[in-house]
């Protein structure tokens, strides 16, 4: 019995033995055969990410460029408008010793500090769509390299001409077109280029207010330095321009360039409109032969008044309407005058004035703003109220727009030109069978007749 239950003990404990070796060994198996899977698995997950790399790489690749051409603020939104350029930064480099900040190197005692930074943007482009030569052939057509710390009325060497390079490649890109744009300058009757070409340091980003500056400005205008000289050999070509029949009597001129939102958009909301007796011409900078003008002519747009050719005043950047009719009333009227006070102080003519018993009995035609040139008023919804002021039923379509009037303790409807915003009169409504009466200061108005 007790061999027995030895022998017997025995075989179990081998059995035991063989089904835990049995059991180890497939575990092992299994490990090895999921380590296998798992680096199969990653290998291919590794293939896959390297693809994608190499895509993106090739789809995304990037490259930046460090230049400076004068105040920073125009130089961003050129570039920013140049195909395969996907941002532009403000900010400040090529210094050595002066603290990366607007502040300090504008400060008095660095406007000539050879180590002072230069305004400069930092470019990134794609090179698969834009090339390193074309950028500086921009960077070159935007301002007048000649100058040497300076750029229009801006001085300093803050505002030098730079190119800040960050391989071999740009290097010899900014040397070659350098050296290409030289004799075209010559030949414009240009002196040397004064651009520094030298390796980027460090690129220190601006101030967030100075980043999109122009975006954020909706009122300002664009700086043009540029000589007009391009890189296919021949300045750019102005039409020759008449400007004779500026030299008698007033005249307003808008200076304006292409690629200039400001422009545009001054042109869209006052321009579009304008019908005003003083005429309103365009001209490029260089199209002011003959006329004596003393405003800086580099920023566009700039509205220059002018009487017997000579400007009278001028103001620099966009001007909403109401702000441009305030100037012209001033110019046109005169500020001491019944119609301007009338027009931009809510004043009201003389009862019977003399330009009422002028407009009273007109022939038949309209009644048109004396300054936007706009038709308000038609002779045939005019009848005599008696009052001394000129009477409407209605204004002409669209003509006018009105506003609440608590002015001298009364309760009244304003009635404004749509198109120059200025005061013209009230509106009641005691008009003939119970119709509106729209009374209407003869001062500010014109007649032409049908």
């Amino acid at each position: 019995m007790q061999l027995s239950k030895f022998i017997r003990q025995g075989f179990l404990v081998k059995k035991a033995r063989l089904l835990i070796h049995l059991m180890l060994s497939s575990l092992l198996l299994f490990a090895v055969a999921s380590q296998a899977n798992t680096a199969k698995a990653n290998h291919v997950i590794a293939n896959k990410a390297a693809d994608n790399t190499s895509v993106t790489q090739a789809t995304m690749q990037l490259d930046t460029l460090v230049v400076g051409a004068g105040c920073f603020w125009g130089v961003e939104k050129r570039f920013e408008a140049i195909d395969g350029v996907t941002d532009v930064a403000s900010g400040y480099a090529g210094g050595d010793g002066v603290k990366p900040s607007y502040r300090e190197i504008t400060h008095p005692r660095n406007k000539f500090n050879p180590n002072n930074h230069a305004e400069v943007v930092q470019i990134t482009f794609e090179p698969q769509r834009v090339s390193v030569d074309t950028l500086l052939q921009h960077f070159y057509e935007m301002h007048d390299p000649t100058l040497q710390n300076r750029q229009g009325n801006d001085i300093g060497t803050q505002y030098r001409s730079i190119i800040l390079f960050n391989s071999p490649a740009q290097a010899t890109a900014a040397n070659d077109v350098t050296a290409r744009y030289q004799p075209l300058l010559s030949a414009a009757g240009y002196g040397q280029i004064q651009t520094q070409i030298q390796p980027l340091k460090q690129f220190y980003p601006a101030e967030e207010f100075h980043q999109d500056y122009l975006a954020k400005n909706p009122n300002g205008y664009c700086p043009d330095h540029a000589t007009g000289v391009r890189f296919s050999g021949e300045a750019v070509q102005t039409a020759a321009v008449d400007n004779s029949a500026l030299l008698q009597g007033k005249h307003i001129v808008m200076l304006d360039a292409p690629d200039c939102p400001y422009c545009e958009k001054f042109k869209a909301d006052v321009v579009k409109d304008y019908q005003g007796a003083i005429p309103l011409h365009l001209r490029k900078a260089n199209q002011l032969t003959g006329l004596q003008i003393t405003s800086p002519t580099w920023a566009t747009p700039t509205i220059l008044f002018l009487e017997n050719g000579k400007e009278t005043l001028g103001v620099q950047g966009y001007m909403a309407p109401a702000d441009f009719y305030k100037v012209l009333g001033y110019f046109s009227l005169g500020e001491q005058s019944e119609a301007f006070k009338v027009a931009f102080q809510s004043a009201t003519d003389r009862p019977f004035c003399q330009q009422y018993e002028q407009f009273r009995n007109t022939p038949d035609g309209v009644f048109i703003d004396a300054l936007s040139g706009a038709a308000l008023f038609d002779t045939r919804d005019r009848f005599n109220s008696g009052t001394g002021w000129l009477s409407f039923s209605k204004p002409v379509a669209g003509a006018v727009t009105t506003r609440p009037d608590y002015s001298h303790g009364m309760v009244r409807t304003e009635v404004l030109a749509a198109v120059s915003g200025i005061h013209l009169g009230h509106v009641f409504n005691d008009g003939p069978n119970g119709s509106t009466r729209y009374c209407i200061n003869a001062t500010v108005l014109e007649f032409v007749a049908r």
